[in-house]
């Protein structure tokens, strides 16, 4: 490939993890395909962009469970070789007064039109590098806050270095995905002072770079916003200015990633418009706009999806607004290619588990990364109304799937809580838990299963993409009224809510939001699904005309071309 998809990209989005590809375990979850995705869809659009990412020898983990559910984990190696391009080019960083030599892998997306976005891996695992320093690029979200702050040097400052040592020069727009990145806004001051001769940095130095930074944050839950006490900082970066500019770089004593790259980006946004409000709440007085996220259309339909879209809408791939086409399908090609998905994941489910289920039976698919927020029990709340209503009213299986951060217990009790609940729902249902779930497993749910199902406790769902992915092969969403759903549900038309009903007594939320469920699914969805299957067909067309048309990153990166872009 030509160096050209480097050098001439005008815009640089760093991200702590990018799904490239379901074998490549260079990401854990939402972020990192929600980066993936903007990438492909630069591809597609034919955006100059270049991505800069960490390599991630070892992954993020390999995920195992037990009989109990109890989460065993390994790591996720890879060797980057066989899917990348090794870069010539060496830059060097100073961590702890060291310093660490930073190589680069290119890794090609190419696109709908044929242009191709590349994306930089930045590895240390250098001969010429003091053995501990080989390892900073090995496990994605590994370690502790050191570890973690000299993965974000790399990251941050080494990607600077690295885009200008391969005559990246016409870089309009440095934009960070999430806090990991900031201290590439600092290398950024640090140029423009170099540059004037200086080794001191002065309000100039940060307002030329303030313009060329964009942020988005993606997250109201604190784990989420990386801190680091003032006295790991001096001695990781050996930086005592920082102390002394408070005000730019520093947050209630520590660095705080996320207030630094607020206080050094011309541009914020959120992930969804509740998300702005919540974090425009957070932030205070800095402006935040909304972008809500999407989802890269092509790389999540399923093939079945994929084969029908190109005979019913051709040009979907180059333009996914023709996505609103698909109200005028034949409900018999929908089912037909919803079977053909159904049945692809029924045989996943075999394989791993030695479970059959019946491709005739109502099936709800759960997806999403193991944590208390996500409230992955919720369906199981009351197992002996949901064995009922599964009796009397249709069939129900059960799909759950979802990895818990190593250091997360309460997220891997979760688990362990879904398993054992799993075991207590009858009604002739058979359900499980998938293993390691990742982007092959997620393909296959969102597009095998026939509803979708989300259930995170407001406000903390800044986004979520899973709905979306679900949306473009016609699977409608049962979701709580946050994030992106508050902008996509249209009761009973692309999918349903969970809230929003007025409620006799002072009941915690947790039953109200259980009681919902388990209202829709009884009264509404399942007596559909199984009494009138073509108004369900009619809701899955509606969902890939005006959720699909409209939720993806075809229309996300147009926006973020308008508004933070190239102004």
């Amino acid at each position: 490939m030509s160096a050209t998809s480097v050098t001439g990209a005008h815009v640089a989005y760093f991200s702590m993890e990018v799904a490239l590809a379901s074998d490549l375990p260079t990401y854990s979850g939402g972020l990192g395909v929600l980066a993936g995705d903007m990438l492909r869809a630069a591809a597609d659009l034919r955006v100059p962009m270049v991505g800069v990412t960490l390599v991630h020898r070892q992954g993020y983990l390999d995920q195992q469970l037990d009989a109990a559910g109890n989460q065993i984990e390994k790591p996720a190696p890879w060797t980057p070789a066989a899917w990348t391009t090794e870069l010539p080019e060496r830059v060097s960083v100073q961590i702890e007064g060291r310093e660490v030599q930073v190589r680069a892998f290119r890794y090609d997306i190419r696109g709908a039109s044929d242009h191709v976005v590349s994306v930089l891996l930045l590895d240390t695992d250098l001969p010429e590098n003091q053995q501990p320093d080989r390892h900073l690029t090995d496990v994605l979200y590994g370690g502790d806050s050191h570890y973690r702050l000299m993965q974000e040097v790399v990251l941050g400052i080494g990607g600077v270095r690295m885009l200008r040592a391969l005559g990246c020069a016409n870089i309009e727009r440095f934009h960070m995905n999430e806090g990991h990145a900031a201290l590439l806004a600092l290398e950024l001051v640090d140029e423009t002072a170099r540059a004037a001769g200086r080794s001191n940095i002065d309000q100039a130095d940060i307002d030329r770079a303030r313009k060329l930074c964009v942020f988005t944050t993606h997250t109201p839950v604190a784990a989420g916003h990386d801190q680091f006490p003032l006295e790991l900082v001096e001695r990781v970066l050996g930086r005592p200015e920082i102390k002394h500019m408070s005000e730019i770089f520093t947050f209630e004593g520590a660095l705080n990633m996320t207030f630094l790259a607020l206080n050094l980006s011309h541009y914020v946004n959120g992930v969804a418009k509740r998300h702005q409000e919540v974090s425009q709440q957070m932030f205070g007085t800095y402006p935040i706009d909304a972008i809500t996220n999407g989802i890269h259309a092509a790389t999540w339909a399923t093939p079945a999806f994929q084969a029908l879209f190109d005979r019913a809408l051709p040009g979907w791939r180059e333009d996914n607004l023709s996505l609103r086409y698909a109200l005028k399908i034949p409900r018999r090609d929908v089912q037909v290619a919803h079977l053909e998905a159904k049945r692809g994941l029924f045989d996943r489910v075999r394989h791993d588990s030695g479970k059959s289920m019946d491709e005739d039976v109502f099936t709800i698919g759960f997806g999403r990364r193991a944590t208390p927020y996500k409230r992955a029990n919720l369906l199981l709340r009351d197992p002996a109304r949901l064995s009922r209503i599964a009796r009397e009213v249709g069939r129900i299986q059960i799909i759950y799937a979802g990895k818990a951060h190593p250091r997360d217990e309460a997220g891997k009790q979760m688990i362990r809580e879904v398993v054992a609940g799993l075991r207590n729902v009858d009604g002739n249902s058979i359900s499980v838990y998938l293993a390691d779930y990742d982007m092959e497993l997620a393909k296959l749910m969102i597009s095998g299963v026939d509803l979708w199902l989300n259930t995170p406790e407001p406000p903390l769902e800044a986004s979520g993409t899973s709905g979306m992915k679900a949306a473009v092969n016609g699977v409608p969403s049962l979701s709580v009224l946050d994030g992106w759903w508050l902008e996509g549900h249209v009761e009973g038309v692309t999918g349903w809510a969970i809230g929003g009903r007025p409620h006799d007594g002072d009941a915690p939320d947790g039953e109200r939001d259980a009681d919902d469920l388990y209202e829709q699914l009884e009264r509404v969805i399942l007596p559909m699904f199984y009494q009138r299957p073509d108004d369900y067909v009619d809701v899955m067309r509606q969902t890939i005309g005006l959720t699909g048309s409209f939720f993806n990153t075809h229309r996300m990166l147009q926006q973020y071309l308008t508004r933070a872009y190239f102004l």
